[in-house]
């Protein structure tokens, strides 16, 4: 064999494993696990020696995947490691289903009042990408996505119309205290914990005395991460302080903010800013495009790595 034809042959092999690896990776997501909820609530401590963690807001949505979908779920974790907001609503026959909007015009090929359709009926219309596209993509219910999430990822569910009798009876019959919940108040989330000592909440704590109402309800801060608002400023630097003094991680939310500027490399230094002012999580519209922009101030360890691993899609 000549020496032109051995190049060949290696540069053959070589595109052969390239392509094999990039296939491997493709078909492999990262994932958050945990072998009990002591484990889960340590994941999201702040002990100021932590991984900056991502949220994706309706599950990090891209040009072909939309919002509140399990598909696009997957694809945000074959970038990075995450945990996802999404928002379950009520349907006509009382099913509850993924849909952030109280209508179906801007995410499906529907019309009208998600709460005007049985589910069976929902099941007529397909989702939309961002761009509008319509893709194959059918409204999942919040059982299938609960169950399917269960040693992925951690679903935070937003509080929209599903009373929250309801949404703590499907975990129970789910049998997963890997879900967060959204309360928007202490009244919230001393419900929560009373139902189960073992759920974790996203609370709103917007303000001091937010976070002594908190307080005065008598849940424990192990329990709750503390959803802070859509920019990190200066002025944050005192409610961080309070929170972060009681072991609490902070979530700055980019999706109503920073994910509007046109400019991404304006989106990326404030995305690396929210970390390095103090904010412990973003919530993004856009988590691969965060995964990529704070490589650089990611720390070589912490707390939250031994929580990450993979799986075959």
């Amino acid at each position: 064999m000549n020496r032109l034809s051995s190049t060949k042959v290696f540069l053959s092999c070589l595109l052969l494993v390239v392509t094999a690896k990039v296939s491997s990776a493709q078909t492999e997501i990262n994932t958050l696990h945990f072998k009990s909820a002591n484990e889960f609530q340590q994941y999201f401590k702040h002990t100021g020696k932590d991984m900056p963690v991502i949220s994706g807001h309706r599950g990090g949505t891209t040009t072909g995947y939309p919002e509140n979908c399990g598909a696009t779920f997957e694809n945000t974790l074959k970038h990075t490691p995450a945990f996802f907001e999404i928002d379950p609503r009520l349907t006509k026959d009382s099913v509850v289903v993924l849909m952030h909007d109280e209508t179906l015009d801007r995410t499906t090929t529907g019309k009208g009042k998600v709460s005007d359709y049985t589910f069976a009926e929902l099941q007529q219309f397909r989702l939309k990408d961002p761009q509008g596209n319509v893709t194959d993509y059918k409204i999942p219910t919040l059982k299938d996505v609960i169950l399917w999430s269960k040693g992925k990822t951690v679903l935070n569910l937003d509080h929209k119309d599903v009373p929250l009798e309801m949404t703590a009876k499907i975990l129970k019959e789910c049998k997963n205290d890997e879900v967060m919940l959204t309360v928007h108040n202490a009244q919230q989330a001393r419900f929560y914990y009373d139902n189960n000592p073992k759920n974790m909440m996203s609370a709103f704590v917007l303000t001091k005395e937010a976070f002594y109402t908190y307080e005065k309800a008598g849940v424990p801060w192990k329990n709750m991460i503390a959803y802070i608002g859509p920019t990190n400023k200066p002025e944050n630097k005192e409610l961080l302080d309070l929170l972060h003094a009681k072991g609490v991680m902070c979530m700055i939310s980019a999706a109503p903010s920073y994910d509007k500027l046109k400019d991404s490399a304006e989106r990326a230094t404030h995305y690396r800013e929210t970390f390095t002012m103090g904010a412990d999580i973003l919530e993004s519209d856009l988590p691969i495009e965060v995964a990529t922009a704070i490589k650089s101030i990611m720390p070589e360890s912490g707390l939250q790595k031994k929580f990450w691993g993979k799986a075959k899609l």
